[in-house]
C-alpha cells in the first residue's frame, strides 16, 4: 500500500482520461473492461479524448533530434518488485506535445533526470520491445508513443494546484507539504515528505533563495528526480511564491517561440489540389496559441517539406513560397490546434502529398539555416 499512497499524492486524476462507456471500442484508464484493445493510432488521424495511457516516470535518455528518449517508469502497486525502475524507449508523435515550466517546450528544453507525467499510446504491432536485466521489460513497455509529456511544475500548474509548507527539517534535509488548491485555498488531508538535497535549486521572486527562506506556511511548486526510488523523490527546484513560478513559465514561453519561429509551425497536410495547387494543412497544438495568430489570409508563407520526427532537408533551399489563402476554425482533437490553413505554393513537390508533414513560416518568422545536425543531411547511424 505504501506505493499506492505515493502514487495517489503524486498522480491524481486529471482531464485527460474519461471513464468508458458501453459504445466505446478501446480501453481507457477509467475502463474496466480490460478486455478491450488500448486504441491505436492512425496515420494522418487525430486520435479521440481520453483514449492515451497515463503513467509516470523519468527522463533517463533522449535524442532530441529525433524527438525520442526513455523513461525509467514510476513503481506503482500494479508492479511487482522485480518489475521496478525498468526502463521504456518512447518516440514523441508528429503532434505529440512537452511543457516544462509551465509552458511548451521542446525535449531539448527538458534535462535527463526530471520526472514526467506522460499520456501514451501502443506500439506498432511489428515493433519488437527488447528485454534488459535477465529478460524483464516494464509493464508499460507496449506504450512507447508519447502525446503529452509534462514536467512537475507543469504538470500541477495545469491543475492550479499547489503544495503547503508544513514543516521544513534542515537536518534530517525532508520538506513536509500539503496539496491546495490555489483558486480555493482548500487543502488536502494528508501530507506527505519530499527529500531536499544540497544541490536543491530555491526560486523566491526574482532571485535564487536558499533553503533557510522556506517557511511553514509558503505555497510552492517543486520539480523532482529519482522519484519512488526513495519515498516521492529527491527535490531539484523549488519555486516559492507566484513572482517566481510566472518568471519561470515566462522563460520558457519565450523560449519555445524562438524554437518554433527558427524552425516553423508544424502540420500535417489533409488535401491538396493540384490544380490550384492548394494545399490543406491543419497546424498542431504542439505551439503557442499566440504565435498562430501570425497566420492570416493574403500573408506570404514559407512551405517545408518534414518528416514524423519533425526534422527538415534543408529549409533555406527547399522552402516554396506562396500566400496563405484561407484560415479556418475545424473541431479540436487531442494534438490538433483547431487551426486549418490553405497555402498556395509556387510549386507542389513530391512531400506535398496527404498525410505528410510539413513546416510553415508565415511572414515575419525568420527562415534561417539551423543547425546541420538537426537537419536530415547527413542521415547518422
Amino acid at each position: 500500500m505504501r506505493y499506492l499512497l505515493l502514487m495517489a499524492l503524486l498522480f491524481p486524476a486529471v482531464g485527460f482520461v474519461c471513464s468508458a462507456d458501453a459504445e466505446e471500442a478501446f480501453r481507457t484508464d477509467g475502463s474496466d473492461d480490460e478486455k478491450l484493445p488500448w486504441f491505436e493510432i492512425q496515420p494522418g488521424k487525430f486520435p479521440p479524448p481520453g483514449s492515451a495511457h497515463y503513467f509516470a516516470g523519468e527522463l533517463i535518455e533522449q535524442d532530441h533530434v529525433r524527438r525520442t528518449g526513455e523513461i525509467r517508469v514510476s513503481r506503482t502497486d500494479q508492479q511487482r518488485r522485480s518489475h521496478w525502475d525498468l526502463p521504456i524507449g518512447f518516440r514523441l508523435l508528429p503532434f505529440g506535445s512537452l511543457k516544462y515550466h509551465g509552458a511548451p517546450a521542446a525535449l531539448c528544453d527538458i534535462p535527463i533526470g526530471t520526472h514526467l507525467h506522460g499520456w501514451y499510446y501502443v506500439k506498432d504491432k511489428d515493433e519488437e520491445i527488447p528485454t534488459i536485466f535477465y529478460n524483464r521489460k516494464s509493464l508499460e513497455s507496449d506504450f512507447t508513443k508519447a502525446y503529452r509529456l509534462l514536467d512537475d511544475f507543469s504538470y500541477y500548474d495545469e491543475q492550479k494546484k499547489l503544495f503547503q509548507v508544513e514543516a521544513i527539517d534542515l537536518e534530517a534535509m525532508k520538506l513536509t507539504l500539503r496539496g491546495v488548491q490555489a483558486e480555493s485555498g482548500e487543502a488536502e488531508e494528508s501530507t506527505f515528505d519530499v527529500e531536499l538535497t544540497p544541490a536543491t535549486r530555491v526560486f523566491q521572486g526574482k532571485q535564487f533563495a536558499t533553503l533557510q527562506d522556506v517557511k511553514p506556511g509558503q505555497k510552492i511548486l517543486y520539480n523532482l528526480t529519482w522519484a519512488t526510488l526513495y519515498g516521492i523523490g529527491r527535490c531539484t527546484d523549488l519555486w516559492l511564491d507566484e513572482e517566481s513560478r510566472e518568471l519561470a513559465r515566462q522563460r520558457q514561453l519565450e523560449q519555445h517561440r524562438l524554437h518554433i519561429k527558427y524552425r516553423g509551425a508544424p502540420g500535417w497536410i489533409d488535401e491538396v489540389d493540384n490544380q490550384k495547387r492548394i494545399v490543406t494543412v491543419t497546424l498542431f497544438d504542439n505551439v503557442d496559441p499566440h504565435l498562430l495568430e501570425d497566420f492570416k489570409v493574403n500573408v506570404a508563407a514559407q512551405t517545408v517539406v518534414a518528416e514524423p520526427t519533425l526534422q527538415s532537408y534543408d529549409q533555406v533551399n527547399d522552402r516554396k513560397p506562396g500566400p496563405i489563402v484561407a484560415v479556418r476554425e475545424v473541431e479540436k482533437a487531442p494534438g490538433s490546434s483547431g487551426i486549418q490553413i490553405q497555402v498556395q505554393p509556387q510549386l507542389l513537390l513530391e512531400g506535398f502529398r496527404p498525410g505528410r508533414i510539413v513546416r510553415i513560416f508565415p511572414s515575419g518568422w525568420p527562415l534561417v539555416t539551423i543547425p546541420q545536425e538537426e537537419t536530415l543531411w547527413p542521415e547518422r547511424d
